[in-house]
């Protein structure tokens, strides 16, 4: 029975769950290439390879930790300036809403004292239309 490489590399990926990283698979194609045997207790007789190994791996390490250091700091260098510029816009923002709100505040001011102004004629055009309904009502009644 022949499966798909599709098929292959599709049940691969879903069984592989421990995710190498670079270094990891660099030292794992060497161990591979390499043509010494291994043996189960290689690195506790003290060959000059699994010295170099460990120090190889702690260098790699240095190196892996600097790199998320690096790293980390870009990406909170990122967030803080992208909340500066959210910083600025909002105060921006804020800006134009206080403008806006002093100018409706204005406009309310001046309706309302148009609005008092014409309350004031009304009642001065309701004594004059009284006076002169008075004044009809007495010229009707001589």
């Amino acid at each position: 029975m022949f499966l798909s490489e599709e098929a292959v590399q599709g049940q691969f990926l879903a069984h592989n769950e421990t995710v190498f990283t670079p270094e990891e698979l660099e030292e794992l194609l060497s161990f591979l290439e390499s043509n010494e045997p291994v043996s189960p207790n290689s690195g506790s007789e003290g060959s000059s390879r699994a010295v170099y190994t460990k120090d190889e791996r702690k260098q790699r390490r240095m190196i892996s930790n600097r790199e998320s250091a690096r790293r980390s700091r870009w990406r909170k260098k990122r967030q803080l300036e992208n909340l500066t510029e959210e910083v600025n816009r909002l105060n921006i923002e804020n800006q134009q809403l206080k403008n806006r709100l002093s100018l409706a505040i204005n406009q309310c001011h001046v309706v309302w004292r148009e609005n008092e102004q014409l309350r004031s004629e009304s009642i001065a055009l309701w004594a004059k239309l009284l006076d002169l309904h008075w004044n009809l009502a007495a010229m009707q009644s001589r």
